[in-house]
Parts: structure tokens; C-alpha cells; sequence
């Protein structure tokens, strides 16, 4: 009986085994869908007619095996089959795997497919921590270059054909550089994009590649997109994830968060680092429709 349990158990370690190492990271995207509201996003839907479409990708994390180039293709053509007005990249282009750098993929291998991306108020990115780590400002050129403006600690206001006005705001990576025992430096300047934003009126939207961010984040800001958590990768039922890269352990690993009125999304992302397997935690594109 004990041996029998033994085998059982193994063969259900197995299994959950090969489907998180060699199914679920494969996966296509599934589409999560987020109906965001707030006073002056009800505005802008009211003078635009209807409500602000977003697309929101993250982590990535181009690789010559779990996130070729052909791959990224046809998550490029999901995303531009939900018809949004503007497309957003939340970072972590590159690949995550420090222990098989021999899987990195040249930027222009990435930027290719990225760039048929297609939304008529354009595309844009923030970089993330890897981004940072493996030559930030190459990969910037890179995505620029294929037409994606970075926005690193700035904000832009956008006008739709009906006139209604909003601003995306992009911040610089909060853990743009190792300072070794889990300390970064962050190129993030919260402050110095907010100052950029004049009015009260206009909703805006803030792309920040980390959740932590949070907290600081004024109540000017109708909604906070990010990433970079990847919903902890590996997420049980009840329990959720074991680990999430952030300092506030799971308050920030996945979905969508309310605190004292400020609105947060975290994408479970589309890409692996550290180790390629997603286990309860499937690839996924993030739709917003706010107003």
C-alpha cells in the first residue's frame, strides 16, 4: 500500500512536472479583460463616445526556445485582433535566463514582430530590470528603432478623433541596477513625470515595469499597469505563489489591486525567467476598457 502511494505520488510529480516545464509556458495567451472606472475616466468616455481600449503586454522575455520570434509574431496579431486604441509594453523584452545566456536572441529578432504592432494611437514601452541589466539603452535604440517610443520617466497627453484628451505616463525601472545582497538602484522618478502633467481633468494611465511602486503612486493617476511579477510564476490554488519578486511579498503578484481609491493592474505576463515553467499561472495579454 505505502508503495503504491509512493509510485502515485511520484507519477502526479511527474506529471505537473512536464506540464509546467513543457506545456503551460507554451501555451497561447489567454486575453484577461479588466473594466477599470473613475471620475475622469466616465468624463472621457462621455466626450469620446465610449471608453479608452487598452493592450497591455509584459515580460516577454524573448528567447530561441520559449519566446522565438515566431512566436512573438502571433502574439502580435492576437493583440492587434482586439482592435485597441493604444498598445502598452511593460518591459522585460530580453531573455531571463542567467543560467543559459546561449537562449538570448539579438533585439532586432524581437523588435521585428513587435513592430507590426497596431493601435491608432501608437505603441509604447517602459523597459524592466532585465532590459536594464543586459544593455538598457541598446534595447531602447531597438524598440524606438522599429517604431515604439520609450517612455522613461515621461508623459505624453494623447487626443482621440472625438477630442477627448488622456495622458500615458512611463516610468524608468525601479531596479535598473544590482548593488548586490537583493539592493537596487532605480532610474524610476515619480515625481518629475507627475510634473509633466498639467490639469486636473484628463485621466491618466502610468506604466511602471514593477508593482512596488504602488503606494507612492498619487491619487492623480486613474490606473497603474506593470508587470514583472509574472503572477509569481508558479501559483497554487488557496495558497497562491511561494515567491513574488517584490518586497510586498503577494499584495502586488497578480491581477487587479484597489487601495484608498487608486486603481492597479498586474499582468501575469507572457514570458519565463529564472527558470522556464508557468505552473497556474498561464501566458496571458492584458485588455483594459476604461471609462
Amino acid at each position: 500500500m505505502i508503495g503504491e502511494i509512493v509510485v502515485g505520488s511520484g507519477l502526479v510529480a511527474a506529471g505537473l512536472g512536464i506540464y509546467a516545464f513543457g506545456i503551460e509556458p507554451f501555451l497561447t495567451p489567454k486575453v484577461r479583460t479588466y473594466r477599470v472606472h473613475s471620475e475622469r475616466l466616465s468624463y472621457f468616455k462621455h466626450r469620446n463616445g465610449r471608453g479608452l481600449r487598452i493592450a497591455a503586454l509584459a515580460d516577454l522575455h524573448a528567447s530561441r526556445i520559449w519566446m522565438t520570434p515566431d512566436r512573438i509574431k502571433k502574439i502580435v496579431g492576437q493583440t492587434n485582433a482586439l482592435k485597441p486604441d493604444v498598445i502598452v509594453l511593460l518591459g522585460d523584452f530580453v531573455s531571463g535566463f542567467e543560467l543559459a545566456r546561449w537562449t538570448e536572441l539579438p533585439a532586432p529578432a524581437w523588435c521585428a514582430p513587435l513592430s507590426r504592432l497596431s493601435a491608432p494611437l501608437g505603441t509604447f514601452a517602459v523597459l524592466g530590470n532585465h532590459d536594464c541589466w543586459r544593455g538598457g539603452e541598446i534595447i531602447r535604440d531597438s524598440l524606438e528603432k522599429a517604431g515604439i517610443p520609450v517612455l522613461h520617466n515621461v508623459a505624453a497627453r494623447f487626443r482621440t478623433e472625438a477630442g477627448a484628451r488622456f495622458w500615458l505616463a512611463g516610468l524608468g525601472d525601479q531596479h535598473a541596477r544590482k548593488l548586490g545582497r537583493g539592493r537596487f538602484e532605480g532610474q524610476d522618478d515619480l515625481d518629475g513625470t507627475m510634473e509633466q502633467i498639467d490639469g486636473e481633468m484628463d485621466p491618466v494611465i502610468l506604466l511602471a515595469h514593477e508593482p512596488d511602486i504602488f503606494p507612492q503612486v498619487p491619487d492623480r493617476v486613474d490606473l497603474t499597469l506593470s508587470g514583472h511579477t509574472h503572477g509569481g510564476q508558479v501559483r497554487f490554488p488557496l495558497i497562491g505563489a511561494p515567491y513574488v519578486p517584490s518586497r510586498y511579498g503577494q499584495r502586488y503578484a497578480y491581477g487587479r489591486k484597489q487601495e484608498s481609491g487608486r486603481q492597479l493592474i498586474v499582468s501575469g505576463g507572457l514570458g519565463c525567467t529564472g527558470l522556464p515553467l508557468r505552473f497556474g499561472v498561464p501566458p496571458e495579454i492584458v485588455l483594459v476598457e476604461a471609462g
